[in-house]
């Protein structure tokens, strides 16, 4: 039993760990694009600030799913397993 509930605690820990890869990656990406078209055209700041706030919203969100997901990880199949092998 302590087994499983290792391994569910090890499918949590990956869901969300790779599931925040993604969008910590796009979220640095755009952050960085941003920065570097604000440099080269200081006055388009203001059309700039909205895109990129709403592309990381939606990166961001991204990971919330994986968070949920791994939130829902739950050891069934555990049970499953100890109701076929009694």
């Amino acid at each position: 039993m302590e087994n499983a509930t290792d391994l569910t605690m090890l499918a949590k820990a990956l869901a969300i760990g790779i599931g925040a890869i993604g969008p910590g990656l796009g979220i640095g990406l755009i952050g960085g694009k941003a920065m570097e078209s604000i440099g080269r055209n200081p006055e388009a700041s203001g059309k700039i600030l909205v895109p990129m706030l709403l592309a990381m919203a939606f990166a961001e969100a991204i990971a919330i799913y994986a968070l949920v997901i791994a939130f829902g990880i739950e050891p069934v199949a555990v049970e499953a397993a100890e109701v076929i092998t009694q």
